[in-house]
């Protein structure tokens, strides 16, 4: 007979912990209506125990250390709220699933370097290992993979993973101010972490895609991944970019391609009529291309304690449902191993922006550059600023080897008439 009542511990008490166990108290009820089993939280762990929390918890519900956690018998079900691929939340989730626990996680650095190795013990140990709050918050795309979506093939998934660099880019666009103005507004808002570096840098964004990738391609988590972020995305090329018809944005893009994996993180240019140039702030979007279904888009806010509490009381509610479930949709054994190939093999359009002295014969010398390393010009504007001294050459690109336009771009970084560091920004059809 199945359990009326499934034990949660819930370690990690920030802003999505204490959230997440105001809710379960709340609505415990509507939970029980809804899969005929009650969320009862017995334990809670957090690093401070005596920080000021809006929070009752009783005294004799806290546990001391993570093995209090895994080692306790009465404990069904482990939230792991902590963040981080190692420390504490790797030895916490490892041990949990190895003790037969079932584990709730948000932590996707930890999935996206770990996920093949936890989905092993938790098939081993017939427990469930649920990750939906690692990927895009409130939008449900990790179980519409798995099971909305299960008839499909899946070839291509693509979008705006990152709710952080998404505001800021936004902000950048509608407001006229600068990447560190918006970021600072980004915090104050709650949108930033003190430390955003990984959402700058688009190591979040590679995490969640690693994620979504081995989910859509019954694969093994990739590492082979090409990563840029929106650090040197200054207001004037969001400028020379609205001007041109397109906007930026952080870009997630996995594809396969002749039975290989590619895999990039990119700010891009979006043409400003597309869906995805008006998802703004901080919301996220994940379009799937698959058969027969075609194209499928999925939008919603990608952070914040509320999306991530609606993301792990679905996971907590599969549980209390009961079924033992592959954490990657099918068993360990039947992922594969894809070969990666490389974006520099891919073909794109470019947006590139180079500053120059404006002095004779630098136009042509780039145009020159161009032409040797196959790259074809598809429009050029020059824009001098006479009182500075320099001009700003704006360039699109016909398609062409990624690797043709790197090439062009090193020959240029090392000439003197450049007063700074050339951009590259890759045109997506989306």
């Amino acid at each position: 007979m199945k359990k009326k009542n499934i034990n949660i511990a819930i370690v990690g008490l920030g802003n999505i912990g204490s959230y997440l166990y105001s809710y379960l108290k709340a609505y415990k009820m509507e939970i029980l209506k809804k899969t005929n089993v009650a969320p009862n939280i017995v334990f809670v762990l957090a690093k401070n125990k005596r920080k000021k929390r809006k929070l009752n918890i009783p005294k004799n519900i806290w546990l001391n250390k993570i093995s209090d956690v895994y080692n306790n018998k009465k404990i069904d079900v482990v939230i792991e709220l902590i963040g981080g691929s190692e420390g504490p939340a790797k030895k916490l989730v490892f041990e949990s699933l190895k003790n037969k626990k079932h584990v709730v996680t948000a932590n996707k650095a930890l999935i996206a370097k770990y996920g093949d190795q936890l989905s092993s013990i938790a098939e081993n140990n017939k427990v469930n290992l649920e990750f939906e709050a690692a990927v895009c918050g409130g939008v449900p795309i990790i179980r519409s993979i798995k099971e909305g979506l299960i008839a499909n093939n899946i070839k291509k998934i693509q979008g705006i993973f990152n709710g952080t660099s998404n505001y800021i880019l936004t902000s950048m666009d509608k407001y006229n101010i600068s990447l560190q103005e918006a970021l600072s507004n980004a915090k104050r808002l709650g949108y930033a972490e003190s430390n955003p570096s990984s959402d700058l840098n688009g190591e979040d964004v590679a995490s969640k895609l690693k994620i979504l990738s081995a989910l859509s391609f019954n694969s093994k988590i990739n590492n082979n991944i090409h990563i840029e972020g929106i650090k040197n995305v200054d207001h004037l090329d969001i400028y020379n970019c609205n001007k041109l018809g397109y906007k930026i944005k952080l870009l997630a893009t996995a594809e396969i391609k002749n039975n290989k994996i590619i895999q990039r993180v990119s700010p891009c240019l979006v043409k400003n009529n597309s869906y995805i140039s008006s998802v703004d702030g901080i919301l996220n979007a994940v379009i799937i291309n698959g058969l027969p279904v075609g194209k499928s888009i999925f939008q919603g806010e990608g952070a914040g304690p509320a999306a991530t509490t609606s993301a792990l009381v679905s996971d907590i509610s599969s549980i209390l449902r009961g079924n033992i479930k592959y954490p990657f949709a099918i068993s360990n054994k039947e992922r594969e191993n894809l070969s990666s190939d490389s974006i520099h093999n891919q073909e794109f359009s470019a947006y590139i922006r180079l500053d120059v002295l404006d002095k004779q014969g630098v136009l042509s010398n780039i145009t020159s550059i161009f032409s040797k390393n196959k790259v074809s010009i598809k429009r050029l504007i020059q824009n001098p600023y006479k009182s500075k001294k320099y001009s700003s050459i704006i360039i699109i690109t016909h398609k062409i080897k990624d690797i043709y336009l790197k090439k062009s771009i090193k020959i240029l970084s090392n000439k003197n008439f450049l007063i700074k560091k050339p951009k590259l920004i890759r045109i997506e059809n989306t």
